[in-house]
């Protein structure tokens, strides 16, 4: 077990976002119809799309939502053509953004984007800038008042995590990305229920900003996650409990 990484932090504040229920099912449907596009339609030989359709599941979405998804994905229903992008970013006082966008208007997406960050007083990085900073990997999360701290180290480690972490009191698995599949179902299987479970950019080390330019950074990351285009934010930024309400 490895040291605490504020990975509960994070996921708190997008949790809160993803409530928006429409906002969190448009994602996913964008996510689904592009992996489908790329790989084809059927999940079991498209790692991506099966890995979009889980957390899809996850998130309660009706299954004739997902297999329009594919349907639109596959062309096999009229949708939209969307183009996958990613922004790398500089937080105001530091710290590093990774900005995944789905759009069917990258101008559009650019020029929103760019204007979101120099409001908040942040601007673009050139690429590779800042994501040698983050790691892909697979995060699966358990509520560290249901299930016992050891049993789920025990469980994970035996079925290919590479760590478990308790942080404040979320247990939180790490897989390598493509052992994220085969972890999850197998901790399902074995009784386990997720709090969450996705493969994420996960940054290696952290930074924490004073107070004010934590509060800017909450609130532009909210800004972020609140665009059309935007898929999902990403940032190595240690927020203090108070600005993450």
């Amino acid at each position: 077990m490895s040291g605490h990484s504020k990975w509960a932090t994070i996921k708190h504040k997008k949790g809160a976002l993803d409530a928006k229920r429409g906002q969190m099912f448009t994602k996913l449907i964008k996510e689904i119809s592009i992996a489908a596009r790329m790989g084809g339609g059927d999940p079991e030989g498209n790692p991506r799309l099966r890995t979009a359709v889980l957390k899809a599941r996850g998130a309660n979405m009706p299954k004739d939502n997902i297999d329009r998804a594919i349907k639109k994905g596959t062309g096999d229903l009229d949708g939209v053509n969307y183009e996958e992008l990613t922004y790398e970013a500089y937080a105001p006082g530091g710290g590093a953004l990774l900005i995944e966008v789905l759009t069917d208007n990258k101008n559009r997406a650019a020029a929103e984007i760019r204007n979101i960050l120099t409001r908040a007083g942040s601007n673009f990085g050139a690429t590779g800038s800042v994501s040698y900073l983050f790691k892909r990997k697979g995060v699966l999360s358990f509520d560290g008042e249901k299930y016992s701290e050891d049993k789920i180290m025990e469980a994970a480690i035996e079925v290919g995590a590479d760590d478990v972490q308790n942080e404040d009191g979320e247990l939180v698995v790490y897989t390598a990305p493509d052992a994220f599949e085969a972890v999850l179902n197998a901790m399902n299987a074995a009784g386990f229920e997720t709090d969450g479970a996705e493969i994420s950019m996960v940054p290696e080390t952290y930074v924490a900003p004073d107070k004010d330019n934590a509060s800017k950074v909450q609130k532009l990351i909210d800004r972020l996650e609140e665009s059309e285009d935007v898929q999902n934010v990403y940032h190595n930024i240690e927020l203090p409990e108070e600005s993450d309400e």
